[in-house]
């Protein structure tokens, strides 16, 4: 993942995201054989002190985009996903992996940090710890095992899987699967009451129905139930 790569997929999210008509977005990677190999190390090594400061902060930002994401995404771990692509992996909202997948957090080996504040949402404390200090590979059968993969499928059925649940979350109600997740994301942290009295607050507000009746009308209806 290039520095000019990073600085693409995130002018697209921003584009998305400002898109009515995409409720979803499927993150995968190019080619049979990687999700994201990792950070361009050849293009950090040949940059000047101030260019990687630059560019580190761009990244920063973009990365916290990626996080804070308005809308679902999905990835589609098709393979190796190490280093800066085993952080990406642990700010999207749900993962499917192939049983090519294998993930890496690298950063402590070549001297840096990441993924501190993400990973322990995935996979706990204790799991988090271990597997930054130690930089090892978590192959698919233990990423699913430990939470960092949602579910695993053989790799010749992973684009459809993604797709399938994709759908079933288009095929609810894009106010209310947005304002989930921004509860859920705003929430990390919260005491107890103050998640509960936050869900409560927006359903009174920004996520207050604009007419319960015919929401569960329309849910009998899809159901093929009628009243």
């Amino acid at each position: 993942m290039s520095y000019e790569l990073a600085c693409e997929l995130d002018e697209e999210l921003t584009k998305i995201e400002n898109d009515d008509n995409v409720r979803v977005v499927i993150l995968t990677g190019a080619g049979p054989r990687a999700f994201s190999a990792g950070g361009d190390i050849h293009q950090m090594v040949k940059s000047t002190p101030e260019e990687m400061a630059a560019r580190s902060e761009v990244r920063s930002q973009a990365n916290w985009h990626l996080a804070t994401f308005a809308k679902p995404i999905i990835g589609a771990i098709n393979g190796l996903a190490y280093g800066a692509g085993a952080l990406l992996t642990s700010m999207l909202d749900i993962r499917i992996g192939c049983e090519h997948a294998e993930i890496q957090f690298l950063a402590a080996k070549y001297g840096r940090a990441n993924s501190t504040w993400s990973l322990p949402l995935v996979v706990g404390m204790p799991k988090a710890k271990e597997l930054l200090f130690t930089g090892r590979p978590v192959k698919a059968e233990e990423a699913e095992r430990i939470g960092l993969l949602n579910q695993v499928v053989p790799c010749a059925q992973l684009r459809e899987a993604a797709l399938q649940m994709a759908q079933q979350i288009a095929e609810n109600d894009a106010r209310m699967v947005q304002g989930i997740k921004k509860l859920l994301n705003d929430g990390i942290g919260m005491p107890w009451h103050e998640r509960y009295d936050s869900e409560q607050n927006a359903r009174k507000s920004k996520m207050k129905p604009t007419s319960p009746r015919e929401g569960f009308k329309a849910f009998l209806e899809r159901k093929g139930i009628r009243g």
